[in-house]
């Protein structure tokens, strides 16, 4: 391995530094919480993600409590992210141009934010130079044991993101001839095996990330500014003001070696990847975040032999530098920040509420953002109940329900008009909370129709099956039936009542781990065009779950 100019360990040391403290001090994003929840219960995955987010908490709270618990390993991955850029560049000038160097990486606007926050990006990008540089080295010299390693690598990179799976593809795209190369193969199949766990995770919980990904997320209707110019934008935030000549680089560089070719699909074959889904959804900025590593190393190049770009991107980077060193301050001083961010206020809204509640569990109404923070800052136990209107996440899956049954708990929602008392709620929003002595809920009851279609104009009977995964029975009694009619984008709009018939009259009972049997018929609605729907469950009283999968209508 290359020798770390004296200059660069003392600039990454800097980093470093500064990065911890801006941990410290700065409260957690929503995410983060929603990420740290995660790690109360380790596992092979999550509703949302892999578990890689959650096992780099767990390992930071060995270490230190508090937001630093939840940020340390990211501290330490984002140092490693820049020694692998820097080490994957072997053009012999670079030592001239340290300095340069950390100028055009600190300056890149989420490289920099991933730097303390803890999202699944952080090792993705962490694990994205590792997987570059020891690529770069495979295919110089393929051996036995970086097929290990490569493996490993990759398998970690899918542990930390889904998306990981396009830095793969796109890299052995660009090298097609790894297909005939025994080292490549047995790489993958040490990727594979890394990965079963996961995989065996996924098959346990009904692939339960792959269908929300990929089938129940709601979307809206097609908008040309909001998603395709909305996706220039972003490619203009990654870079900010550097982003002219780091493009340029990107244009200018030629596919003149396996390494550079790497480079070139990884970066070509991600920003195609999403402009063209850019005309179904909107593309969030993270998504596209791996192309900062690819494009760290293609710029740092050409800055090393264009003297026009390395002194533009110097001083435009610096100018960057000097706003995001703002923005870091904004992140803890609210007082100087012209938005109210969600780093703001967290540590005082939750206090406002178990200061006067104690160690009262808190039952959220839809939040799986609130929930995490207000347990977190105040130490309580906390719940997101979803209802039909919601999202399912992590608080549908894990056994965090069980935790308020049958206590005296605090439900609170911004939506209620009135209520025992009023909250303060994250982002400056207000809400009530009403006490409920006897709180119960079933939200993984599951709804469960035979047909994936169903037309609109069907007068005939639909069987219904609920299924009862707990260990213990439910009366029927305490069970109501809804039909959420959602749109064309699969977003909730129309909530009917329905009265199911059982097919068995006498059943009173539904017992554990077992099912009932419905007939009913779709109600009438009156919103335009539905395009999907789903059963509800309301139990209690509470507001209907998600308790059905969605089931087209055509007509």
């Amino acid at each position: 391995m290359q020798k770390l100019p004296k200059l660069f360990i003392y600039i990454l040391g800097i980093i470093f530094v500064i990065n911890l403290i801006q941990s410290y001090f700065t409260d957690l994003i929503f995410d983060e919480a929603y990420y740290w929840h995660y790690a109360q219960n380790m596992a092979w995955g999550y509703f949302d993600h892999p578990p890689m987010v959650a096992f780099l908490i767990k390992l930071s709270s060995f270490f230190f409590n508090g937001e630093l618990g939840v940020r340390f390993m990211s501290c330490l991955l984002s140092i490693g992210t820049l020694v692998f850029i820097w080490l994957v560049i072997d053009n012999p000038k670079k030592k001239e141009f340290v300095l340069h160097f950390f100028v055009l990486t600190f300056s890149m606007t989420l490289l920099n934010a991933y730097g303390f926050f803890t999202l699944p990006d952080t090792p993705l990008l962490f694990f994205t130079a590792a997987f570059l540089y020891v690529y770069k080295k495979f295919i110089a010299a393929p051996s036995v044991a970086l097929s290990i390693i490569l493996g490993l690598i990759m398998s970690a990179l899918m542990y930390s993101k889904y998306h990981a799976v396009l830095v793969i593809v796109f890299v052995l795209l660009s090298n097609i001839k790894l297909v005939l190369n025994k080292y490549a193969w047995f790489a993958v199949f040490i990727a594979l095996v890394s990965y079963l766990p996961h995989f065996l995770w996924l098959y346990e919980n009904d692939f339960v990330s792959i269908k929300y990904h990929l089938f129940e997320r709601p979307n809206r209707a097609y908008e040309f500014n909001d998603y395709t110019v909305g996706f220039f934008v972003n490619l203009l935030a990654l870079f900010g003001l550097t982003f002219f000549w780091v493009y340029k680089a990107l244009w200018k560089t030629k596919g003149t070696n396996l390494f550079n070719k790497a480079l070139l699909f990884l970066t070509y074959g991600t920003l195609i990847f999403f402009f063209i889904s850019s005309f179904n959804r909107r593309i969030q900025t993270q998504w596209i975040i791996v192309i900062s590593i690819s494009l760290a190393i293609i710029a740092f190049n050409y800055m090393l032999e264009n003297e026009n770009a390395k002194k533009w991107i110097f001083r435009m980077g610096l100018v960057n530098i000097v706003l995001l060193i703002f923005i870091r301050f904004v992140l803890v001083f609210e007082e100087i920040s012209p938005i109210h961010y969600e780093s703001h206020g967290n540590k005082e809204w939750a206090a406002s509420i178990s200061d006067r509640v104690g160690d009262t569990p808190v039952v959220f109404e839809n939040s799986y953002r609130n929930a995490p923070m207000y347990e977190f800052y105040s130490g309580n136990i906390s719940f997101s109940l979803n209802n039909v209107m919601y999202r399912r996440n992590q608080y549908s899956i894990d056994d965090t329900e069980s935790k308020v049954q049958h206590k005296r708990i605090l439900y609170v929602s911004q939506y209620l008009k009135k209520g025992d008392i009023a909250v303060d709620l994250p982002k400056q929003k207000k809400g009530f909370g009403v006490y409920m002595d006897d709180f119960e809920s079933f939200r993984k009851l599951r709804a469960i129709l035979d047909e994936s279609e169903i037309s609109l104009n069907n007068h005939d009977d639909i069987s219904l099956k609920i299924y009862n995964p707990y260990d213990f029975d439910i009366p029927l009694s305490k069970l109501k039936y809804k039909v959420a009619f959602h749109t064309q984008y699969k977003r909730p709009e129309e909530i009917v009542a329905i009265t199911p018939v059982l097919k068995d009259a006498n059943t009173t009972v539904l017992k554990a781990k077992d099912t009932v049997f419905y007939n009913f018929t779709l109600p009438a609605h009156t919103m335009d065009d539905p395009g999907y729907f789903k059963v509800a469950i309301s139990e209690n009283g509470l507001q209907p779950g998600m308790n059905g999968d969605n089931i087209k209508l055509v007509n």
